[in-house]
């Protein structure tokens, strides 16, 4: 655990925080039946940016579905563990005078942004409409 020059991580708190009270209304509100607001790039074009059925998926999981989840997100599901990480290590950084270094390198970013456009390509695909949130 890096030292810590006695600042309290107010951003990653609130953060965490804000995600927290919002999955009791998400487990009440399903996004199957309840109409929420579209995905700018799916409202303007029909097609599914990679973030795409993030919210049913973490519907699904809420309720113990992850044969759904993973239907409706995939890739969500699957980063979901790897973004908590990330989370921890912002929690961890956020009040060290060390956060410069901290930082994940260059290459693990760029593979993030080639996995996440890969999979907005596929799922968009023919042959990757498996990958595609319903409706």
């Amino acid at each position: 655990m890096p030292a810590r020059s006695g600042a309290v991580p107010t951003v990653p708190l609130v953060t965490a925080g804000t995600a927290l009270a919002a999955l009791p209304v998400l487990y009440n509100v399903d996004p199957n039946s309840t109409h929420l607001p579209l995905c700018p790039l799916h409202a303007v074009t029909g097609l599914n940016c990679p973030l795409c059925g993030a919210t049913r998926a973490t519907y699904a999981l809420l309720h113990g579905q992850l044969s759904t989840a993973l239907h409706d997100n995939a890739l969500y599901v699957v980063a979901l563990p790897f973004l908590l990480w990330l989370w921890y290590r912002w929690f961890n950084a956020s009040g060290s005078q060390v956060l410069q270094r901290r930082t994940l390198p260059r290459t693990i970013w760029i593979g993030l942004i080639v996995v996440a456009s890969v999979f907005g390509i596929v799922r968009n695909l023919p042959a990757g409409d498996w990958l595609s949130p319903p409706g």
